[in-house]
């Protein structure tokens, strides 16, 4: 969601960028040549069109609502984009204490890298879930998955975590394939 929120802010930058630089060329081109027709914008019609609406017009109305709604959306992306965070034990009254799940998943992965017969792994950590991916070439998934789950779990109750994720582990094996 953060990449989402991100992009958008780029796309809207660039289009208010635009919108200046159009602005800023109109008023250039206006004071130059007063008697001119536009340079690039109608906008002598737009005004005489907006001239003529009333603040209680339905276009108006309408304008409105479409711009609430979209600020509206602005906000709950930028809402939902906040920063992901595992929280650990508070080691003393007042402190809080937490750490990312990228770090949570480092941690998991080189414990999980340092097992016998484990030749990769991708994990993935969350606060309520940990998933682990692992590629063997020596153990069958049924050997090595009950091993890693339980060293997993066990590294998990080490760490001084407020609540323990629930371990996930997927073994793929070419063993397991033939």
């Amino acid at each position: 969601m953060r990449v989402f929120v991100r992009l958008l802010s780029t796309v809207l930058a660039l289009a208010l960028a635009a919108a200046g630089a159009l602005l800023a060329l109109e008023v250039a081109w206006h004071w130059w040549r007063p008697a001119g027709a536009p340079l690039l914008l109608p906008w002598p019609g737009w005004r005489d069109t907006l001239g003529g609406l009333a603040w209680d017009s339905p276009p108006l109305r309408v304008a409105a609502i479409v711009t609430g709604g979209a600020g509206l959306v602005l906000l709950l992306a930028a809402g939902a984009a906040r920063r992901r965070e595992v929280p650990l034990r508070e080691p003393a009254a007042g402190v809080r204490v937490t750490t990312s799940p990228r770090a949570l998943a480092r941690l998991v992965g080189q414990h999980v890298r340092a097992q016998d017969n484990v030749t990769g792994a991708t994990v993935t950590a969350g606060s309520r879930k940990v998933r682990v991916r692992a590629t063997s070439t020596l153990e069958a998934e049924q050997q090595l998955r009950p091993r890693l789950t339980e060293s997993v779990t066990a590294l998990l109750d080490d760490v001084p975590l407020v609540r323990r994720p629930t371990v996930s582990v997927v073994v793929d094996s070419p063993k397991d394939r033939r």
